[in-house]
């Protein structure tokens, strides 16, 4: 009552019933006010006014003036409930908002006009209880010359295993953000590769004679996780993995490898994210991800069934809404600002290089409408750009289904190639397993499928496989045949590293070891012919000199391949142009054989001689015949007068 008793003591005179009744009135309402205040507040805490919105994070987190007429940016942090936003830059109008996830995203879709100038563009997040202000960098386009190259038939792929390659910094290799995520003596930790190591040995590279690399992903990983060192299992699209480098250390590495006649192609992983991706707990919208890490299907690899016009979809369904070895939460790129976030992802990334294409992961894996729009995206931005489907089968009829630049139930992928993983399989089965050449050309025979064969990429190797080297039946001789045969087969080879030294293992992780002599402590240096082994320096000297042949003969890089002769065992086949003929030949049995080749109505008619491109003695061509004895797992090569 003290308050009220207070204001009516300056007149002097005693209060009425009325008045003192009414003051007991307002006391009585004025406690109830301020119980009910007290019973909504958090017991034990005075009550906190409502904070201002924060922002943590911005992706992407910079765009370019000019370059597309839209941007989408996926704001993180919190407190966005309500917010009103404006961006206010010449050029640049604010198109929608949406706040999600109960404040802690918040979705801005931004017009850019195409002359809009580079600068920072500032912008207000207001809510009822407050304003936060933020810049956004808005810069200048990449100048395109030298960049954005992309590959040609001329090319040799090099795929490296960032981490296992070479340590050029060892700062990076013990991270206080990333503890205990490096030790050498574990087969799945980190050892200490990075993109300063794949720079310091671009020389090795281009004396072995191959043009491009395929580095497997280089964005942030489960920094807990001592188990990511490769890469699949992203954390931040946005971020160069801390034990790698940073952005400028992988700018820096694809300009240096640009200046010695070397592209450079990043694994791009759109199909999922790693299982303690900050997403994972707390998605951007409700349907980010097909289903939660409690309730989800596991990926299966029935890829067969989705070239199928009369499979129903719960034969197929799986594959594309299915979690990744059941375990990596799977994007739902049929949601369109998921499908614009990833297809920004690859935007930037290009845009910050100047790469040359990108390889793409579980192709099969993502329904076609977004490799459509991804593609033809990227594409229209960079036209040059080249872009390598992942199809892991071997069967041609469902490789050549996602291959670019025909339609399947209405709908061309784009990607400029896949994968010959077809061919892979069967080089395996007929230098390994002893199945008849005539399996190697079953899978020839299906090149029709492809519109552009010539650009599919054979392999013989790579990180998801056994090496060839221990692979039951391998030997030296089998693994340079298998060399000699991708190295002169249509398409743009690929090599993996380390089978150009002869390197072993078996099962991921032991198919990723170090490459010896990349990492400090290492007793040889394979980098350097005096640090190879007598063996590996054979392999080596046999890669790279079948290197400069296909370089200096334009017919084993750009002629068509015609089959000319073959029977259990033995395959000769020529690469053709308008102006040069080459023929190889090969015996993958067990003991030498002699193969007779006969030119006539071939495209070899009217030969007169075969001038060897490898060491050997010429021969000579009698009435168009000529028959060729090789040894066991024996490679012929020669030029044709």
């Amino acid at each position: 009552m003290g308050p009220f008793v207070r204001t009516s003591v300056a007149s002097n005179k005693p209060l009425s019933k009325i008045s003192r009744l009414a003051l007991f009135v307002c006391a009585l309402l004025f406690a109830s006010a301020v119980l009910a205040h007290a019973a909504r507040a958090p017991r034990g805490a005075a009550q906190q006014p409502a904070a201002r919105p924060v922002v943590t994070k911005i992706d992407p987190p910079n765009w370019w003036a000019g370059l597309t007429p839209r941007v989408m940016l996926l704001v993180y942090g919190h407190g966005f409930e309500g917010a009103n936003v404006s961006c206010q830059y010449p050029g640049v109008h604010l198109d929608r908002t949406r706040v999600t996830d109960g404040g802690k995203y918040l979705f801005l879709w931004l017009q850019i006009a195409k002359s809009t100038r580079p600068g920072e563009m500032p912008c207000e997040v207001r809510t009822p209880a407050g304003t936060t202000r933020i810049r956004y960098r808005l810069s200048a386009p990449t100048n395109p010359q030298g960049k954005f190259q992309g590959l040609t038939p001329s090319d040799v792929l090099y795929l490296i295993m960032v981490d296992r390659f070479a340590d050029g910094n060892t700062a990076n290799d013990h991270i206080a953000s990333m503890p205990g995520t490096f030790n050498r003596s574990l087969p799945r930790a980190y050892h200490g590769g990075d993109l300063r190591g794949i720079r310091e040995h671009l020389g090795y590279m281009h004396k072995l004679g191959v043009t491009a690399l395929w580095l497997t992903p280089i964005v942030a990983n489960d920094p807990r996780s001592a188990q990511d060192y490769h890469g699949y299992s992203a954390y931040n699209e946005y971020e160069v993995n801390p034990h790698f480098g940073t952005l400028r250390s992988l700018q820096r590495l694809v300009a240096a490898a640009h200046r010695v006649g070397i592209k450079v192609l990043l694994d791009m992983v759109v199909t999922d994210v790693g299982p303690k991706n900050p997403w994972v707990a707390n998605p951007p919208e409700p349907n980010w991800f097909h289903g939660t890490p409690e309730h989800h299907t596991a990926a299966t690899s029935n890829f067969l069934a989705i070239t199928d016009p009369h499979a129903s979809p719960r034969l197929w369904r799986n594959v594309v809404d299915g979690w990744f070895a059941n375990i990596l939460p799977d994007i739902n790129l049929t949601n369109p600002d998921a499908a614009r976030y990833f297809i920004q992802v690859s935007i930037w990334w290009a845009e910050q290089t100047g790469i040359d294409g990108f390889r793409l992961d579980t192709f099969p894996y993502v329904a076609r409408s977004f490799w459509a729009k991804y593609n033809g995206t990227l594409h229209h931005l960079f036209p040059h750009l080249f872009n390598i489907g992942e199809v892991f089968n071997p069967n041609p009829v469902v490789t050549s289904f996602f291959a670019g630049g025909r339609s399947h139930f209405g709908i061309d992928t784009g990607v400029n190639t896949v994968f010959d993983y077809p061919f892979y399989f069967a080089l395996r089965d007929v230098l390994l397993k002893n199945a008849p050449v005539q399996r190697m050309i079953d899978v020839l025979a299906c090149d029709r499928l492809y519109p552009h064969p010539q650009v599919l990429v054979p392999f013989l190797g790579n990180h998801d496989v056994p090496r060839f080297a221990s692979a039951p039946g391998s030997s030296v001789s089998r693994l340079e045949l298998a060399q000699s045969i991708v190295l002169t087969m249509r398409g743009i080879p690929q090599l993996y590293y380390g089978d150009e030294i002869g390197m072993t293992g078996g099962n991921d992780p032991y198919n990723r070891h170090d490459f010896p002599g990349g990492f400090p402590g290492d007793p040889r240096d394979a980098f350097t012919a005096v640090g190879r082994t007598p063996k590996q320096q054979a392999i080596f000297s046999h890669v790279q000199q079948l290197l400069r042949i296909r370089r200096e003969n334009p017919a084993l890089r750009l002629g068509w391949l015609w089959e000319i002769a073959w029977n259990q065992h033995c395959f000769a086949y020529a690469r053709i142009t308008k102006t040069e003929r080459v023929l190889a030949v090969f015996n993958a049995g067990q003991t030498a054989e002699s193969i007779p080749i006969a030119f006539g109505d071939t495209p070899l008619q009217g030969a007169k001689e075969l001038v060897p491109l490898f060491p050997g003695p010429p021969l000579a061509v009698r009435n168009g015949k000529v028959a060729i004895t090789l040894p066991a797992a024996g490679f012929a090569l020669y030029k044709v007068e």
